[in-house]
């Protein structure tokens, strides 16, 4: 070991803000560069990389360490958010496109020239220019804001998503905020055109004509195809009087055939209100009624009516009904008439009943047979009913009581009220720890049923 190895491990001593030697004198005797001044910068990093060698036939072979790596968690590709219900009641209000024309033309007007221009004609020009931009921003704004703020259907909850197609019919959302995006971007292509063309105006009075040109076609263009914002002006206000509905709140959903009574029973549990006649499909949406028993809070839905036919040919109202049940976390009270007042023959209901029973099994349940003071001893028949169903046992029993356990009932007489209104609310406590369970279970997961 000679003076340069003690030498160099003094160097690496050195601190890192003292890296710069101006000078150095060697000692006495040990080198020819005696008194030679050394004048040099040397530079270290703190972060050396290291490597380890073993020896093998004699050559050093780099040595790779074993690390463990954690891997990344893998993403999920169908991971899709989706909204809980309640994005209706988030809709953005939509101003009438004559409103929003005749607002616009009159901030455009509004706008001046650069006052640091003194010609006429390129005062002229400036300001036609602005004004058919400043036009242009205005139609535009309104029309980006509907579009960004409306939600895509498919990231909806699948309720409501079922609600805009049952109610506004199967593409319809779609078209319309299509056929607005297509008039937003009309919109900003003529009027980028016609501002380029009255900024290149030699005149004062070609660019007043220009100007006057681009303000007409942009409200033509308006006018004619301003449609789709007053479209998406209904669409709001139909959406946005749907009832919310709280999915962490038990709900009762009262299903049966048209005209059997489901819509009195509402108004006798709840505080729902909803329109009562004789005639089938009163019920033409959902309505919402809540019941608050003990400090508790529930929901009471009344749905439109189930006729006796195969669900691929049901009415919208009908499949409302359905979507309710599939996508809601609803017990289920049932309405029966077997009183031959409603339209719907007993062995028609009978069939729908099984249906939706065996569809809907795991829901809670409740039968209730309405309008029982107008029951008669002797079962009704219908003149249209297959009487090759007649001797059925099943058929039979329910002719006369209904399913096995319906609680009969009577809004004009009151006749089992009490029992059903206790009945119903041991169903919706129930519901409730049915919902807490899966809730604790899958809190990432909106309950069903």
């Amino acid at each position: 070991m000679s003076w340069a190895t003690s030498n160099l491990s003094q160097l690496w001593k050195i601190p890192s803000t003292r890296l710069l030697l101006t000078s150095s004198e060697l000692r006495k005797g040990s080198s020819l560069l005696s008194s030679t001044e050394i004048r040099t910068t040397v530079c270290f990093c703190r972060k050396m990389q290291t490597q380890t060698y073993e020896v093998v036939n004699g050559s050093y072979v780099p040595v790779t360490p074993n690390k463990q790596e954690t891997p990344a968690p893998a993403e999920d590709k169908n991971d899709v958010k989706v909204e809980t219900v309640g994005a209706f009641q988030k809709l953005p209000m939509v101003m009438p496109s004559v409103d929003i024309l005749y607002s616009a033309i009159k901030k455009s007007k509004r706008i001046s020239p650069t006052k640091s221009i003194v010609n006429a004609a390129k005062r002229e020009r400036n300001k036609g220019a602005r004004q058919l931009d400043a036009l242009m921003k205005e139609l535009g704004v309104p029309l980006r804001d509907y579009i960004d703020k409306f939600p895509n259907k498919k990231y909806l909850h699948p309720y409501e998503r079922s609600l805009i197609e049952l109610t506004l019919g199967d593409g319809n959302y779609e078209e319309v905020l299509g056929r607005l995006n297509a008039l937003k971007k009309k919109v900003n292509s003529v009027g980028k055109e016609h501002a380029s063309l009255c900024g290149k105006s030699v005149s004062k009075r070609e660019a007043e004509e220009r100007l006057a040109e681009g303000i007409k076609r942009l409200e033509d263009i308006f006018k004619s195809e301003g449609k789709a914002v007053d479209d998406l002006l209904n669409i709001a206000k139909t959406l946005r009087a749907m009832p919310v509905v709280d999915l962490k709140s038990p709900t009762l959903c009262l299903v049966g055939a048209p005209n059997v009574g489901k819509s009195s029973l509402v108004r006798i549990l709840s505080s729902g209100k909803p329109e009562i006649c004789n005639y089938p499909f009163t019920t033409r949406g959902i309505l919402m009624g809540h019941i608050h028993l003990n400090y508790q809070h529930f929901q009471v839905t009344d749905t439109p009516g189930l006729l006796r036919r195969p669900d691929e040919d049901r009415n919208n109202l009908e499949k409302l009904t359905l979507a309710v049940l599939q996508h809601l976390p609803t017990a289920v009270l049932y309405v029966h008439d077997l009183s031959g007042e409603c339209g719907s023959s007993p062995s028609d209901q009978f069939v729908t009943y099984k249906e939706v029973r065996e569809k809907f099994s795991d829901h809670l349940w409740i039968d209730v047979v309405s309008k029982c003071d107008l029951l008669k001893d002797s079962p009704v028949f219908y003149i249209t009913e297959d009487s090759s169903n007649q001797e059925h046992t099943e058929m039979e029993q329910y002719r006369k009581m209904g399913p096995p356990g319906a609680i009969h009932v009577s809004v004009m007489t009151e006749k089992g009220l009490s029992e059903l209104k206790s009945m119903v609310h041991e169903l919706l406590v129930s519901q409730m720890a049915r919902i807490k369970s899966q809730n604790s279970s899958n809190p990432e997961e909106v309950p069903k049923t």
